[in-house]
């Protein structure tokens, strides 16, 4: 009798030391954490502003790392830095404007890190500019990066879907 009594009070005391086993959870995280840290880089996607509308387009290449140029219907911004008004750039009767010039050499100079200084050095320009910009003021805009040295210019536009 004595070890019926013994054996039950051991069950019950087995039952209370009930611990959680975090193996497995630990492992989920793990594998979590290295998925989100392998997919977070793949996002190369660039942000537009609110004031800015896109033309739409079927794009097969993604966006790469450059200096931005931004064209709203105000004024046009190099690396998100105000550079002139579109009425001013309406006005003048120069096909460069050295104002964008200014700036792109003043960012060459101002290199900090090296993510900056390979975007600086791949020498290329991507314009986000409104689809109701005139192609003029867009025509003094190429120009211009094209006179400080850079050749090579995208114009970043909305992928639509392709019909299949």
């Amino acid at each position: 009798m004595r070890d019926s009594r013994r054996i039950r009070r051991m069950d019950r005391n087995k039952k209370r030391v009930m611990g959680l086993n975090l193996t497995s959870l630990m492992d989920v995280f793990t594998i979590l954490v290295f998925f989100l840290l392998a997919n977070s880089s793949s996002s190369e996607v660039l942000s537009t502003p609110k004031q800015i509308s896109l033309p739409n387009s079927v794009v097969e290449a993604k966006p790469r790392e450059t200096v931005v140029v931004m064209v709203s219907p105000d004024a046009v911004l190099v690396q998100g830095e105000t550079v002139i008004g579109i009425p001013e750039l309406l006005s003048s009767t120069n096909d460069s404007v050295p104002a964008i010039t200014e700036r792109l050499s003043q960012l060459e100079q101002n290199i900090i890190g090296i993510s900056t200084k390979g975007i600086v050095e791949s020498r290329e320009i991507t314009v986000l500019a409104d689809k109701t910009i005139p192609f003029r003021v867009l025509k003094k805009i190429m120009l211009t990066c094209t006179a400080s040295g850079y050749g090579k210019i995208s114009l970043a536009v909305i992928q639509k879907a392709t019909k299949n």
